[in-house]
């Protein structure tokens, strides 16, 4: 016969026993125990014995387990194992719990740009995500994090004292919320109510060197450096090109076009994701023939000692700057760029030559995706005037 609520309510299991079962028919039972009631299901498929659990009474009725079980003889009429397909639901929820996560969010945002970053923000954003966020915002729904979740986030990077991470991780963290109110999971960025929350940043200025003599000395000690070819050429060229330190040992073979003295940089490899071109005095060009002989059949201009494949290591250059002799405190490898803007500036060149030549930000973002070759013939005479500027100082 089958069970009533008041059966299934008052049953239990007697003294000195481990477990009953009370059958509702139809497969469905009740499989009780001194610990809790359990709806349960046996059935046949592919020939074998098999059972279904369909939850725990009181929070499955039995109303609601009668139903299971005529949805489970449903799909076996189907031919599905009742199993097999709530697996695979369960892997669909909990697919679906993953994507709204702040992790699960972060990733896809990561995903949709990845043809828009750059290889190494790319990295960058993974890495700081995994160190400062995901053990705390990664597995919670996006929906339910609020300002004082960030805050919390925030003030426990803040107070190992890397107050410059702490503002990066926000932005980055802002950049992760509004995709979320982009795509309907939120409606809003807790992150806009944190502005004056965290300790403001203080503006540090890249080391570098502007008197005309210190410079020729520096420029002498580079000469001097006896380490490989690969690492000479990279620190002799890097005064003379002054681009980011990151685009320099990214350099790739198939960007140098020595016919029209030209290093042409995809607008990916760039910080402004615009297109960029380094006119090759012919101090560069001589630099790059050098080096051409040791590493030309290969991808990089200036590939790793260890793996040919991948690009020299980011400290390769201040380290060696340190080793010739000077501090962090006096010259860093972003440095060189702030040298040449100074010295420019003072020489009376143009400020938009010299801003166009340094790939800084443009006032107006078509003009910059489409005039990345703008002033390019002042430039070239800008890059051989300073090239030949820095071998007089390295002459005095």
């Amino acid at each position: 016969m089958p069970l009533t609520n008041t059966q299934v309510k008052s049953a239990k299991v007697s003294s000195g026993q481990k477990s009953m079962k009370l059958s509702d028919g139809g497969g469905l039972y009740i499989f009780i125990t001194p610990s809790g009631k359990y709806w349960r299901m046996n059935y046949r498929f592919g020939g074998k014995q098999n059972t279904v659990a369909f939850g725990v009474y009181p929070t499955i009725s039995l109303r609601e387990a009668r139903k299971k079980r005529d949805e489970a003889k449903q799909l076996l009429a189907k031919h599905v194992d009742p199993n097999i397909q709530k697996k695979k639901e369960k892997e669909v929820a909990l697919l679906h719990f993953q994507a709204d996560t702040f992790q699960g969010v972060a990733e896809e945002l990561i995903v949709k740009n990845k043809t828009k970053w750059s290889a190494g923000y790319t990295k960058s954003t993974q890495s700081r995500l995994k160190r400062h966020v995901f053990p705390w915002l990664g597995h919670m729904i996006i929906k339910n994090i609020e300002a004082i979740d960030v805050l919390a986030l925030l003030r426990r990077i803040e107070g190992r004292g890397t107050i410059e991470m702490a503002h990066r991780v926000k932005m980055l963290c802002g950049q992760v919320f509004r995709y979320a109110v982009a795509t309907g999971r939120i409606k809003a960025d807790p992150t806009r109510d944190l502005s004056g929350a965290l300790s403001p940043l203080v503006t540090t200025h890249r080391a570098t060197i502007i008197d005309p003599k210190k410079i020729g000395e520096l420029l002498r000690a580079i000469d001097a450096f006896e380490g490989t070819l690969v690492v000479q050429c990279a620190l002799k060229m890097t005064p003379y090109v002054f681009v980011r330190p990151g685009e320099l040992r990214h350099a790739k073979w198939d960007e140098i076009n020595f016919e029209s003295a030209e290093w042409r940089l995809p607008a990916e490899k760039m910080k402004m994701r615009v297109a960029h071109i380094v006119p090759l005095s012919k101090q560069v060009q001589a630099i790059l023939r050098e080096v051409q002989a040791l590493t030309g059949s290969g991808e990089y201009v200036f590939p790793s000692l260890r793996s040919p494949s991948t690009p020299m290591s980011e400290n390769t250059i201040n380290a060696t700057l340190r080793r010739i002799g000077f501090s962090k405190e006096e010259i860093c490898a972003h440095g060189f760029r702030a040298m040449a803007s100074t010295l420019l500036h003072e020489q009376g060149w143009d400020t938009d030559v010299i801003e166009r030549q340094l790939a800084h930000k443009e006032g107006n973002a078509i003009k910059a995706a489409y005039n990345h070759a703008r002033h390019l013939p002042e430039r070239k005479k800008m890059m051989q005037n300073w090239a030949d500027y820095l071998d007089e100082l390295r002459a005095c």
